[in-house]
This record gives structure tokens, sequence and C-alpha cells, in this order.
């Protein structure tokens, strides 16, 4: 018996492995060769390809396709209807499955409603990535990052909220929520108190 929730509209293909208390929701279809943590909520309409894998605890809202090569570590929020790709320049009229470019989403990062992600790309940890940005780039841990393409407007905390620090240069910051240190420090941030 599955440790797991799955509605009964859900597929779940043979072979998918998928984590203690994790829920998968109404017409989800997980595809065989993914790998799925505990605690992972797969909401409505949710495709997992199969050469992908979700972290403990990640959350997936509504209309989200996880594409072959797109990894997720823990804590990751997918926003509804955002979108990741695997093809960089894809055509119908041409095979290009061999070209499938890798997409990492690092620990604790938020994909906000109706972005999109161009595949390639590492999204740092803790970042945030507003709603409706598209990102051809990297994005650097605790960045805030909003519109087409995105661009960096600041810096979140852990928890999720933004920091008054410069965009660049040197800063120290603290959480008001936890009262967390962070520090800035050649254009690079870092939490130096938990």
């Amino acid at each position: 018996m599955a440790d797991f929730y799955r509605h009964e509209s859900a597929i779940v293909d043979e072979g998918a492995r998928i984590g203690e208390g994790s829920r998968i929701w109404h017409f989800v279809h997980v595809c065989g060769g993914a790998v799925i943590g505990k605690g992972v909520s797969l909401g409505q309409n949710v495709f997992v390809g199969n050469k992908v894998t979700i972290g403990d605890r990640c959350k997936i809202q509504n209309n989200v396709s996880v594409y072959d090569n797109v990894h997720l570590e823990e804590g990751v929020f997918c926003g509804p209807s955002m979108v990741f790709t695997n093809v960089y320049n894809p055509r119908s009229l041409i095979e290009r499955k061999d070209e499938y470019r890798n997409t990492l989403v690092k620990m604790g990062a938020t994909l906000g409603a109706n972005c999109t992600i161009v595949c390639g790309v590492t999204i740092g940890e803790f970042s945030f990535v507003g709603a409706g940005a598209v990102v051809n780039k990297d994005v650097p841990a605790y960045g805030l990052m909003v519109g087409v393409p995105a661009r960096q407007i600041g810096w979140m905390s852990e928890y999720g909220e933004q920091l008054d620090l410069p965009l660049q240069g040197e800063g120290e910051a603290v959480c008001s929520h936890t009262g967390d240190i962070y520090q800035l420090h050649n254009n690079k941030l870092i939490k130096v108190s938990a």
C-alpha cells in the first residue's frame, strides 16, 4: 500500500518513486522514471517527466509541467501555470531530445505564477522569481527577479521578505520576522546567523 495520497483521476506510471506523505491531486500524470521526495504536493493538472527529481516538501501548483532534465531541490515552490522548458531552440520538424539542457532549482527557491524558466539555468537558493518573469540566465542565491527578461531588483530573506540592501556592493540586513542576519559582500548574499 502506498504511503502517499493519490487522487483517483491521477496517473502514476509504474516505476515512479514517490516519498511518504506526498499528495498527488486531480488529473496529475507522473512518469515512471520520476523521483519525488517526501511531503511533496502536486496540484491539479501537473505533469512530471521521466528524468525529473523533486526534493522533499516542494509545492507544485496547478497546471505546471516539470519536463525531463528539470531538477528541484528541497522546498521549491512552483506557482500556478509557471513554465519550464528543456530545449533551447525547439522545432517540430527537428528531433532534439538529445539536446535537453539541465535546469536546477536550488533549495527554498520560489518561482512565481506564470513565470517562465528557459532551460539550462540554475536558480539559486531561496531566490524569488516574480510572477510573469522570464528567466534566461542564472539567478543568484536570495536574488529577487522580475520582468521580461528577468532582472534582479533586490534580495530576499529565507522567510520570503525583501531585505533592505543595495543591489550591489556591501551591506548587512536583519530579517524582521526571524532576526536572521544577512551580509552582502562581493555582490553575493549569505545568511550569517540563524
